[in-house]
Order: C-alpha cells, then sequence, then structure tokens
C-alpha cells in the first residue's frame, strides 16, 4: 500500500523550473531520496523505492546531487586500504 503526499506550488515554480507538474513530482521524488540516502536515513534501495527508480538507476544519479555513494572518511578509507 502507498501513501499520497500533496504539496501545492505556486505555478510560477513550474514555469522557472520549466517543469511538468509530473517532471517536476519525479525531481521532488529523486531529490527527497538523494538526501535522505546522504544522511543515512535510508538505504540505497529504500531511497530507490521513493525515488521510483531501480537502485542502480539511483545509484548512478546520485552524482547530479552531489551525493557520494560509500561515504567513507579518509581514516576510514586509509583503514580498508591496509586490510585489503
Amino acid at each position: 500500500m502507498m501513501k499520497a503526499i500533496q504539496i501545492e506550488l505556486p505555478d510560477e515554480i513550474f514555469l522557472s523550473l520549466k517543469e511538468t507538474p509530473e517532471g517536476l513530482s519525479r525531481e521532488i521524488r529523486m531529490a527527497a531520496a538523494a538526501k535522505l540516502y546522504e544522511l543515512g536515513k535510508l538505504s540505497s534501495g529504500r531511497a530507490a523505492e521513493l525515488a521510483g527508480v531501480s537502485r542502480v538507476s539511483f545509484l548512478q544519479a546520485l552524482a547530479r546531487y552531489g551525493v557520494a555513494i560509500f561515504a567513507l572518511t579518509e581514516e576510514e578509507l586509509e583503514q580498508d586500504l591496509r586490510n585489503a
């Protein structure tokens, strides 16, 4: 079962973004999914569900939003390299 959330936006937003309501809806879902993934609130699989795309497509789209696929600190990365 899916729940719906309604957001009211001024017409000017659609004009400024040159988007249709459907296109903006997809963009908002992807942006929200990317941010929630970045914050660690959703796994990549759940975030992809929110965005309405496959997990692979979601991970590929993260760069558009400046979100790293892997959020390792430099120290964690160095430790992983030492353990390899």
